[in-house]
């Protein structure tokens, strides 16, 4: 895990400067209640997105100190989402905030590094908690998902076969799952036609996975897209 430094000072469970916090969740009037929430409790909401490109793209530009971001997102998981905004914005932890509290979700979380893994159905409750946790240097895992976790670390062991897959391959099985042809997962990822068909082929080579049907069943599976 990187080495953070916080970007403000916590006490007694306030900061001295508010924290500044990225939204990013498909539907808007969700965004609106956690903003609402947020803005309540004192924390500064510097961006809100709607899919997990622009999430990326914002998280560069404002440099928030905290990502909280849905874990189903079109065009980019929130789970990959978090990978690339570590790469273009280090110092911002990410929270993740989903409907599903199945053990492979919240390993995959914290091994794409992310701070903090809350069920909706708690948000209300859990989310102003986490993100006082997180901006201290902690990891916050929701009460009805540690128990998951503690059992998944107890099981094999073995990684899931996606985590052989580079993070252009994951983008691209996303978005093939969810319904985009190989033309226009090119134009979405600005590649070329030819090198979005060969990374089609190379993620379903490495799942063992060859026709489309089975390529959504198994990103439902992951939580790459909803069901």
């Amino acid at each position: 895990m990187k080495e953070w430094s916080p970007p403000t000072s916590i006490a007694e469970g306030k900061s001295l400067m508010p924290v500044r916090i990225l939204l990013a969740d498909d539907h808007e009037v969700v965004r609106e209640g956690f903003r609402a929430l947020l803005e309540d409790h004192g924390f500064q909401v510097v961006g809100e997105a709607s899919d997990g490109f622009e999430a990326v793209r914002l998280a560069k530009e404002f440099k928030p100190a905290i990502g909280v971001l849905d874990l189903s997102m079109p065009l980019l998981g929130g789970i990959q989402a978090c990978r690339e905004i570590a790469k273009v914005s280090p110092f911002t932890r990410t929270i993740i905030l989903t409907m599903y509290r199945d053990d492979q979700y919240v390993l995959d979380a914290l091994r794409a590094g992310v701070s903090g893994y809350i069920l909706k159905s708690r948000a209300g409750k859990d989310l102003i908690e986490a993100i006082r946790a997180v901006s201290a240097g902690s990891t916050y895992l929701g009460p009805e998902v540690s128990q998951a976790v503690v059992k998944a670390y107890q099981a094999s062991g073995q990684e899931p076969a996606h985590s052989n897959l580079s993070s252009r391959e994951t983008q691209v099985l996303q978005l093939v799952a969810q319904g985009k042809s190989t033309k226009e997962v090119a134009s979405t990822l600005g590649i070329s036609v030819k090198t979005a068909s060969a990374h089609r082929a190379s993620l379903m080579r490495k799942l063992d996975i060859h026709e489309t049907a089975g390529l959504v069943r198994y990103a439902i599976r992951v939580g790459l897209i909803a069901a």
